[in-house]
């Protein structure tokens, strides 16, 4: 058996030792141009000739959350597409959301431009109940990230493409069902997976919906969000502000308004990293699964793009 890594922007031999100490009966080697073709191939935005060259694979195992980049490639015919279960994510993810979700609840940000000035004062405690935060995506993430926050009191509402249940959160699916959704929500989360339908999903029309005072949260992919519509329903009052990690352009161009807005908290793309070990472990049990003729799960769909 022989697995491939291309791995862009990726340290490759940890992951090298890793994936031969795991699997000591395989090749593994590093992908260079012109290379034997292989059975196996692990990656994150690989080019295209990689993909080009490698027309014998069984299946390609994406090492990140979002599969999109793989999307934009023509990919072999017979090899499936597989994601990750969450490669070490979820747990990172659902530490992030919930600490954007109560910094803002809770007022740290304000405390903590009082508290620089000297400033010694109180402010008045929120309800939950008047805080309903709204998942938009419920897969491996968003799942985790849903329960998560309603361990916390705050009402949740969840939104996907086909409908879901989901211990504490209250569920909607289908496009049918978005307006309700966003209507019944203050906060909003995007952990959608990008696609040609989600793109741009969260844009004057949409935001528009969310109730007066509505804040964001953006730990999907920065084409989610219309830029110039958030900044604008910030500035005009109806949203109080946002949270991002994801960007349309990264590293977030030093010249873009949102480094200076003093209601938009940026951070650089960090809220969940692909933990090396835990992936490794899933990659191994995966394709051990294959090599039996077995199913696993995380096959993407190639129509729908994830």
């Amino acid at each position: 058996m022989h697995i491939t890594f291309c791995c862009t922007d990726t340290k490759a031999e940890p992951w090298l030792d890793g994936l031969r100490a795991a699997l000591p009966g395989a090749t593994v080697t590093q992908w260079q141009a012109g290379a034997a073709q292989a059975d196996y191939a692990v990656v994150w935005a690989p080019p295209q000739q990689f993909l080009d060259e490698q027309m014998a694979l069984k299946a390609i195992l994406n090492i990140g959350a979002g599969v999109d980049a793989l999307m934009k490639l023509k990919l072999p015919a017979k090899a499936k597409v597989i994601r990750l279960d969450d490669a070490g994510m979820a747990v990172q993810m659902a530490e992030y959301v919930c600490q954007a979700v109560v910094r803002h609840f809770r007022e740290l940000d304000v405390y903590e431009t009082e508290t620089a000035q000297q400033n010694w004062a109180f402010r008045k405690p929120r309800n939950r109940v008047d805080f309903p935060v709204g998942v938009m995506g419920l897969g491996a993430l968003g799942e985790r990230v849903a329960q998560a926050l309603h361990s916390f009191e705050f009402p949740v509402n969840g939104w996907s493409r086909s409908a879901k249940s989901v211990n504490g959160v209250q569920c909607f699916g289908g496009l049918g069902e978005l307006d309700n959704f966003l209507r019944a929500t203050r906060i909003l989360v995007c952990l959608l997976p990008l696609t040609p339908d989600t793109r741009d999903i969260m844009r004057r029309e949409t935001l528009s919906k969310l109730q007066l005072g509505g804040y964001v949260i953006n730990v999907a992919r920065g084409a989610h969000l219309v830029d110039e519509d958030l900044l604008s329903l910030v500035d005009s009052g109806h949203l109080s502000g946002a949270t991002l990690d994801v960007f349309r352009t990264e590293p977030l161009p030093q010249a873009h308004p949102f480094w200076q807005h003093p209601k938009i908290n940026v951070t650089p793309h960090v809220s969940a990293r692909t933990l090396r070990d835990e992936s490794i472990h899933q990659i191994v049990g995966k394709i051990a699964a294959l090599e039996r003729g077995e199913g696993v799960a995380g096959i993407v769909d190639i129509q729908r793009g994830y």
